[in-house]
C-alpha cells in the first residue's frame, strides 16, 4: 500500500490556512461589532462626533488620588472623533464643562473637587496639551478648524494633580462633560436612531 505524503501535507496546509482565515475574519467581525455597540454618536448638519467609550461625553473623577503628570497621562482616556461632512472647513471648540445635570441628580454639589487640583490633557495626532482645569477660560481646551471632509481624533485624560491639600481617598469627586461647539452652538446632540 502506497501512502502519498505530499498530498497529505497539501491537504493539511489547506486546512490550516482555512482555519486561520476563518479565525482572522471572526476576530475582526467580533471586534468591530463590540466597538460599534460601545460608540456613542452625536451630530449636527456639518459635524459628526463619535465618543468611543460607554460613558459617551461624561467625564468622572471618582475620588482624590494625587498623581504625577506621567501617571495621569496613563489614566482612563475619553476618546472621540470629529468628522466634517461639509466641503468647506468648519470652526469648532472642544470644552470640558461641569456636568450640572449629574451633580443635581446625585445631589453632590458640596462634594465637587476644586478645579485648581484637576489636571486635564487633550491629545490629537498633532500635539498634546496639559492644563489645570482652573486656568482654562470657560473650560475651553481647543479652538480650531477642521478641513473639508476631514476627520480628527482626540483623547482627553483627567486626574488629580500631585500637589494638593486634599487627603488621598477623599470623598470629593468631579463630574464633567465634553462639549463640542460649532460656531458657539453645542453640536454634541445624541443620535437616538
Amino acid at each position: 500500500m502506497y501512502y502519498n505524503y505530499r498530498k497529505q501535507r497539501i491537504k493539511s496546509a489547506l486546512i490550516i490556512c482555512f482555519i486561520l482565515v476563518l479565525a482572522i475574519f471572526a476576530t475582526h467581525h467580533i471586534y468591530y461589532k463590540f466597538q460599534k455597540e460601545r460608540n456613542t454618536d452625536y451630530s449636527s448638519e456639518s459635524l459628526d462626533i463619535t465618543f468611543h467609550e460607554e460613558t459617551g461625553d461624561k467625564v468622572t473623577l471618582s475620588r482624590v488620588t494625587p498623581v504625577t503628570d506621567s501617571v495621569g497621562l496613563a489614566s482612563q482616556s475619553y476618546t472621540f472623533t470629529i468628522k466634517n461632512n461639509m466641503t468647506i472647513p468648519v470652526n469648532y471648540t472642544v470644552k470640558l464643562a461641569d456636568d450640572l445635570e449629574t451633580v443635581f441628580e446625585d445631589n453632590c454639589g458640596e462634594y465637587q473637587m476644586p478645579k485648581d487640583i484637576i489636571r486635564v490633557a487633550i491629545k490629537n495626532n498633532k500635539k498634546m496639551e496639559i492644563y489645570d482645569l482652573s486656568e482654562l477660560n470657560d473650560g475651553i481646551l481647543i479652538q480650531t478648524k477642521i478641513k473639508a471632509l476631514a476627520e480628527e481624533e482626540y483623547t482627553i485624560r483627567v486626574w488629580t494633580k500631585q500637589q494638593t491639600t486634599l487627603q488621598a481617598g477623599s470623598v470629593r469627586h468631579y463630574h464633567g462633560k465634553i462639549q463640542i461647539l460649532e460656531d458657539d452652538r453645542e453640536v454634541a446632540i445624541l443620535n437616538r436612531n
